[in-house]
């Protein structure tokens, strides 16, 4: 019994251990380990930030993320194409399914030169199976499970959780950060209208 507390105890420490070992492993894929604090909160609780900050005007950097069919898909593939990035902590609460709802709907309204990715920490499993459920044939959803690759490229990494922020990137067809939106508040829903005229002005 003293045996089986000791190695329950030890769990959170373990899985610890592994979040940290993973995302480390991604940061050496990128020039330096970047954090921010105070960009974000969840409920009033300031959050930490991981990664590259990017800025509008800038280009956008390539990471590589997770299909629903386990290939690997680099963001550099959608070149040519005017890209919506939607990034969202887990589809599976209320807020994100409110928003990638919202930009299925958006995007049911552009040309085949738009193209929406909605981003999240979730498995490709879920991913399909929250798609399936909730009709969502519009956009795209891909994982960043596997390396935190779009994450740490974008400064979106949530240090504490090891989620996304919630976050909007609009990128032209050259590969141009045009607008970009970090919401403050993890609870709360992005401007879409911002995000949509950014996309029609291109």
């Amino acid at each position: 019994m003293n045996g089986l507390k000791l190695s329950m105890a030890m769990r959170p420490v373990i899985f610890g251990c592994v979040a940290t070992f993973t995302i480390c492993g991604c940061a050496a894929k990128e020039t330096d380990m970047v954090e921010r604090k105070g960009v974000i909160t969840m409920k009033g609780n300031p959050l930490t930030l991981m990664g590259n900050e990017v800025k509008v005007g800038k280009k956008a950097p390539d990471f590589e993320v997770v299909a629903n069919d386990l290939s690997a898909v680099k963001f550099s593939s959608f070149a040519g194409k005017v890209c919506i990035i939607s990034s969202v902590p887990s589809l599976d609460t209320p807020v994100c399914d409110i928003q990638t709802r919202r930009f299925n709907e958006e995007a049911g309204k552009l040309g085949g030169n738009v193209v929406v990715l909605t981003i999240s920490m979730d498995l490709p499993f879920a991913q399909k199976r929250w798609c399936g459920s909730a009709g969502v044939k519009n956009v795209q959803t891909l994982s960043d499970h596997r390396d935190a690759s779009f994450g740490l490229a974008f400064g979106v990494l949530i240090k504490e959780l090891r989620l996304l922020a919630r976050a909007v990137f609009v990128v032209d067809k050259q590969g141009t950060i045009r607008y970009m939106q970090i919401v403050p508040e993890l609870t709360k829903e992005p401007d879409y209208d911002a995000a949509m005229k950014a996309v029609k002005a291109l």
